[in-house]
């Protein structure tokens, strides 16, 4: 194994006092069985209302709400990936767990984060644990998560900034009362990545329980030059400190490290042929170092069958370094056979803290003939990063790029670095909401707004620019739910969101920045849910999304106007659970239409967005043969998209195919082969750019053992 060389960033520490008051929390903690349980869970908890409206009084409620609704109650589209099914598709990540979301598409994220598209809307920041904002720009890992909620279209009102497109939160384990119980894995595949996780539930009494969760992953693939490694471990402790009133207290830190892949460069509008193992960077260089501590509190009361409440702190330090030579293009020397490729590079430190704050009251209560679900509450937190930025100089320092030979091996000449960029910055931000969910009969009515300030100072370290803007939003949100039957919603909705000029991740203001107003979202969504019973839940959506307000130069005078506009138009179609007692699935198709609108430069106007396919398709089932034996498959399938808004290079469409055998051989012991690309399909899923394209891997299998006791 070579050596690395860590570069860090001079790291900076700031708190600020947090408070809030905000109505039930998103997606608070889930409770899992941990036992051997044979039945298959693809849908989430309560879909549907099966007895009296108290029966959700004391349980979270939906992410889509911030209160104890349930789905079939929640007036957009939600995608749901329980721990069930990212076992049995045998995922240890975030990234590719939601390959399997439809409206989801996957950015490379530079081969150093999770990066993605939903609804045409590309994000780098709208990842969320327990409703709470995880923003960074780094991989999130499974190990200690029991769920994946998807929600689609503006979310403003429910997490605040961005969530242009949708918001994707992942639900912690938390430890459970009961008897001790304990799961071990490990994985291996045949390019000879493997992992290994451990998972320890201790009940200490009526009062206290603990869990700890941890995993160790080496990484590998198909790749020419990959590898690296991940640590993870979380522990947690559940506390009862009274008949009424519970704590959670989470603590996890993850530590990655990676090689850094850019992917490769485009030819002839497409994606270069013949390389899809050829490494374009520097095995010395190209190289990711990640380390994550997050501790967080959560603290719930029960005021009376009517009102609950739940407190959450969050402190986050995050400190990534990464440095990369990159593919910028290739050259044909006159020819039509590419025989050049030129490269780029640079190398880049971020250091964050986030201290985020949020309190949540819910009451649920009867007025004579109406039944009403308030939120109330407030969110305050604040955001400190210092980044810098290398760039690498070729030809004794001369040029910023340089051309070599095209070969299997790439021979990246030698380099300096000097300095391109650096910033702090301090984002400060208020936050109140508030929402009613008022029942009349079959019908549901859903109104709310919420306030937001934020408050955003930062400093150019290198030009010595001082910028600071405050932004001030109200974001509103309504809906109606016509409910003929329990098991039967059809509504209409509207939410807005809206993106400060500074963009998702807040690292610096310049000067134009400062004077510019924040893009806006607008969400118009119609919809039907059905449950035929309470394990199937099927679900259509037609949606407009119309982004607004986006900077626009005209080509003319170049000033920078905020004429812009972009919108997406769909639908999309999901069947998920068990139509039979044998067979659990998730089944998604969506059918995108995203392009730009309107804008300063009239020749930008019909331009297509960017890695938005026109048709999706995503399936994953599982069917059971015996109780000891079963047997799974999966399709993902996307249409043509463009790599980029230039819309020169076009990733193509394809489907790739996945099995999978999972054999319980004893009631405590069971083992799982998953095949991924079963048919070797040659694809190219992802890009950052015209010149950074991923390809996909070849056919690979991997084998699992799971021991619970």
């Amino acid at each position: 194994m070579r050596e690395f060389i860590i570069r860090t960033t001079a790291t900076r520490f700031a708190l600020l006092a947090s408070v809030a008051t905000t109505l039930t929390a998103v997606s608070a903690p889930a409770h899992a069985n941990l036992g051997d349980d044979t039945q298959r869970d693809y849908l989430p908890g309560n879909i549907i209302v099966t007895g009296e409206r108290e029966t959700y009084v004391n349980e979270d409620g939906s992410t889509g709400t911030k209160t104890p609704t349930p789905i079939i109650d929640v007036p957009q589209a939600v995608t749901v990936i329980t721990a069930d099914q990212l076992e049995d598709q045998g995922v240890t990540t975030l990234n590719d767990a939601l390959r399997f979301v439809p409206g989801v598409s996957m950015e490379t994220g530079e081969g150093h984060r999770d990066e993605v598209f939903i609804r045409g809307q590309e994000t780098t920041a709208d990842f969320y644990i327990d409703g709470l904002r995880d923003d960074a720009q780094y991989y999130r890992p499974l190990y200690n998560v029991e769920r994946v909620e998807v929600l689609k279209g503006a979310n403003a009102l429910i997490f605040g900034r961005g969530a242009g497109g949708g918001a994707i939160n992942r639900v912690s384990k938390v430890a459970e009362f009961g008897a001790a119980e304990y799961n071990m894995g490990a994985q291996v595949d045949t390019f000879g990545a493997f992992a290994l996780t451990g998972d320890a539930n201790l009940p200490a009494g009526e009062a206290i329980a603990l869990r700890l969760t941890g995993t160790y992953e080496e990484f590998d693939n198909h790749r020419d030059v990959y590898e690296g490694r991940f640590f993870g471990i979380s522990p947690t402790v559940t506390a009862n400190i009274g008949p009424d009133t519970r704590l959670y207290a989470y603590y996890t830190y993850d530590d990655d490290e990676r090689v850094v892949d850019r992917g490769l460069p485009s030819v002839d509008g497409g994606p270069l042929r013949g390389f899809d193992e050829t490494f374009f960077g520097d095995p010395d260089y190209n190289f990711s170092d990640v380390a994550v501590h997050v501790a967080r509190t959560r603290l719930e009361h029960d005021f009376s069958g009517a009102w609950s409440l739940n407190a959450s702190v969050m402190f986050a330090d995050y400190d990534k370094f990464y440095s990369n030579i990159v593919p910028s293009g290739v050259g044909t020397g006159g020819g039509t056979t590419p025989t050049t490729v030129t490269l780029a590079g640079y190398e880049s430190g971020t250091d964050r803290q986030n201290l985020i704050g949020q309190v949540n009251l819910v009451g649920q209560f009867d007025t004579g003939s109406l039944g009403h679900t308030i939120l109330i509450g407030a969110e305050a937190g604040s955001q400190d990063t210092d980044s810098v930025r290398n760039q690498a100089r070729f030809n004794n320092g001369a040029d910023t790029s340089v051309t070599v030979a095209l070969q299997d091996t790439i021979a990246v000449p030698a380099f300096t670095l000097t300095p391109q960029r650096a910033s702090t910055s301090d984002l400060s931000t208020l936050s109140f909401y508030a929402q009613e969910q008022l029942a009349i009969g079959i019908l549901q009515l859903v109104a709310g707004v919420r306030y937001d300030r934020f408050d955003l100072e930062s400093t150019d370290l290198r030009t010595g620019f001082d910028g600071a803007r405050v932004d001030e939003r109200w974001s509103p949100r309504f809906g109606a739910i016509i409910k003929p039957q329990d098991n039967l919603s059809v509504y209409a909705s509207y939410a807005e969101s809206f993106l400060p000029s500074a963009g998702d991740q807040f690292t610096v203001l310049s000067q134009q920045d400062e004077g510019i107003e924040p893009e806006t979202f607008e969400n118009i969504e119609l919809g039907v849910k059905w449950a035929p019973h309470t394990e199937l839940l099927l679900t259509a959506a037609v949606f407009r999304l119309t982004r607004s307000n986006t900077p626009s130069v005209d080509p003319v005078t170049s000033l920078t106007t905020l004429v812009g506009e972009s919108q997406v138009e769909g639908f999309e179609l999901a069947m998920v659970g068990k139509p039979l007692d044998s067979l659990s699935l998730s089944l998604g198709y969506t059918y995108l239409d995203g392009e730009i609108t309107d804008s300063a430069d009239m020749a930008d106007i019909g331009t297509v967005l960017q890695q938005v396919p026109s048709h999706q398709v995503t399936a994953w089932a599982r069917y059971d043969l015996t109780d000891r034996l079963g047997l799974g498959a999966g399709v993902i399938h996307q249409s043509d998209q463009f790599a980029s808004m230039s819309n020169n290079v076009e990733l193509p469409g394809y489907t790739r195919v996945d099995a999978a055998v999972f054999f319980e051989a004893t009631d405590s012991l069971s083992l799982q082969l998953n095949v991924e690309n079963l048919f070797d399909e040659d694809y190219y899923p992802s890009a950052h750019g015209d010149n950074n394209i991923q390809p996909g891997a070849p056919l690979n299998a991997s084998l699992g053992a799971r021991l619970r006791f």
